[in-house]
């Protein structure tokens, strides 16, 4: 099993940035339901059925 981890951070014009671990990965959203579809849509498009993760995991972080 393979993973890819991704960095969800909010957006500077709004929204949410989510960006891949170790991976040229990078997408966004307006709102977090519609970033979990964006990423899925990444993966797709970024990698093919032989090297496509099979677990995807996103780390949300804030500042305070």
């Amino acid at each position: 099993m393979s993973e890819i981890h991704f960095i969800v951070e909010p957006a500077a014009e709004g929204g949410y940035l989510a960006r891949a671990f170790g991976h040229d990965v990078i997408t966004e959203a307006d709102d977090f339901q519609a970033l979990r579809q964006q990423v899925r849509d990444a993966i797709l498009c970024h990698f093919d059925d032989t090297t496509r993760p099979t677990v995807t995991r996103l780390h949300c972080t804030c500042e305070k």
